[in-house]
């Protein structure tokens, strides 16, 4: 983590929506999931038990999941936008890169669901999130990307996720 952000950005709504799946997962998803390896179990021979191999994934996937969002929400910083046309985290920000007009928003990958179809969110960690950060509609900056090419970004919108 950068000494610029101290988590994962997220809205309320993300926060909430991701509180709700990480109990689901504890919950309900780990008693359906053993459920199913034991009835898998019971049928004989493991080496050979497609049914209890894919159950035990199942299972390892689930609680992959359970430690992301456990991580997640206890890292996360929740908040708005100050809605002062101030790039910043939990913003939608169009802009001119290398000439070509984008749509896209500054926060962490979970408020996709927060933010319009066809817009992807960049963390305001990476180069491009960095370079913005505290610019306004109107500003032109340049950052380095990561094949090491210098770009220009002109913002030419800041609006509130």
């Amino acid at each position: 983590m950068s000494e610029q952000t101290q988590g994962t950005w997220l809205t309320q709504e993300a926060f909430d929506r991701l509180a709700a799946e990480l109990e689901h997962r504890r919950t309900t998803e780990r008693k359906e999931i053993a459920q199913r390896v034991e009835a898998a179990r019971q049928e004989g021979d493991l080496r050979e038990n497609a049914g209890y191999h894919a159950a035990r994934e199942e299972a390892g996937l689930n609680e992959a999941r359970i430690i992301q969002l456990e991580e997640t929400l206890d890292n996360a910083q929740i908040g708005q936008a100050a809605d002062d046309g101030t790039v910043s985290a939990g913003t939608i920000v169009s802009a001119r890169l290398a000439g070509k007009d984008q749509v896209f928003a500054l926060g962490g990958q979970e408020i996709t669901a927060d933010v319009p179809d066809g817009v992807k969110v960049f963390s305001p960690d990476a180069p491009l999130g960095q370079a913005l950060m505290g610019h306004r509609a109107g500003d032109t900056v340049s950052y380095e990307a990561p094949n090491g090419r210098t770009i220009s970004a002109e913002i030419l919108d800041v609006r509130r996720v």
